[in-house]
């Protein structure tokens, strides 16, 4: 409903940052709100997994095709059984990932529909430190239908190499980004837009990270021209396909009880997210939340190695893990290894 009190998405940016920088008016030729409501319509809401443990479950993404492209972060609100796209009209659609670049942290995926208005990925120079944006996305997940995405205003701050960490790991994008002065660095808002006064797309928000010199969040976009490179490369084939993986045997942990974190990214951590009543899991005492940490005295640090490592365990013998719960080590047994527990 946009009259609905819970349409508080555009109002933000003007309520927190209404201070902006001043320009003259040729730097801001359209009215703030027009630019703002016009990209709005190219944002989409995008749900799937998460929700547990700081993993949001939710994040934007950028309607690139009129034909029903959209490109988003790579992450594991992806990794998900069924994902969707909710878009600025409120329309609910059903997402398929058609590929992912790592290397960006790109995922592109598609919904069936027609005529949508779509951002325009040509090549434009970079801007300038200093150039008026604004930031368009759903953070704090504060639009769940037909609301309109939320609006920070800003300017560029810098244009420099992403030295980033995200926990323990390094961002794998090296390149040049776009620092912003508004604060993107929430929930949400990843895959979201930057455009300038224009509503030219500039690049897109990026994930949570901190700067590796500083420790600080940063606030930055992966430029268009990136964009551009990697939704060409997941579109040609030169990338890691959805759903590609290596072909070392791993073990489906459903056939015992267990559901893991969903994991597009090997660095997500292994938490368990639920475990099935009156299964093996469940009667050897394992609990949701809880961290596994090693596989009969292999350490692991994602979801694929604890499907590798049980995988490696031979039929019948003890499938022993250690995990990690508020705090303490606690030992769990889940009995001789099945012999049917591959994944297909």
């Amino acid at each position: 409903m946009r009259g609905s009190p819970t349409c508080v998405a555009i109002a933000i940016a003007w309520t927190i940052l209404a201070a902006a920088p001043a320009s003259s008016a040729a730097d801001d030729p359209l009215p703030p709100r027009r630019i703002a409501a016009t990209a709005a319509r190219s944002v989409v809401k995008v749900y799937g997994a998460g929700g547990i443990r700081g993993l949001e479950s939710y994040q934007s993404g950028l309607v690139v095709s009129a034909d029903g492209r959209i490109l988003t972060v790579m992450s594991t609100v992806l990794d998900a059984d069924a994902v969707t796209c909710v878009l600025d009209d409120g329309r609910r659609l059903e997402a398929r990932v058609m590929g992912i670049d790592p290397r960006r942290e790109l995922a592109l995926l598609d919904v069936e529909a027609v005529d949508l208005p779509a951002f325009d990925l040509a090549p434009r120079p970079r801007r300038d430190a200093g150039t008026r944006v604004m930031a368009v996305s759903n953070l704090f997940g504060v639009a769940v239908g037909d609301e309109r995405a939320s609006v920070q205003r800003g300017v560029i701050s810098a244009v420099v190499p992403l030295e980033a960490r995200r926990g323990a790991a390094e961002a794998p994008y090296t390149g040049e980004v776009y620092l912003v002065d508004c604060t993107t660095s929430n929930p949400g808002a990843p895959g979201g837009a930057l455009v300038d006064s224009r509503g030219e797309l500039l690049g897109m928000l990026g994930k949570e990270s901190r700067s590796n010199a500083s420790g600080i969040w940063l606030n930055y976009a992966l430029p268009v021209d990136e964009l551009a490179r990697g939704c060409d490369a997941i579109l040609a084939g030169a990338v890691e396909p959805s759903g590609a993986a290596d072909h070392r045997p791993r073990f489906d942990l459903r056939g015992i009880g267990i559901m893991l974190v969903p994991d597009l990214l090997d660095r997500t951590p292994p938490f368990v997210d639920s475990v099935a009543a009156q299964s093996v899991a469940a009667a050897a005492g394992l609990r949701s939340d809880d961290l596994v940490i090693v596989v009969c005295g292999r350490a692991v640090a994602s979801r694929a190695a604890v499907e590798e490592a049980v995988a490696g365990v031979p039929a019948g013998e003890p499938i022993r893990l250690t995990v990690v719960r508020d705090g303490r080590i606690v030992d769990i047994d889940l009995g001789p290894r099945p012999r049917d527990g591959r994944a297909p």
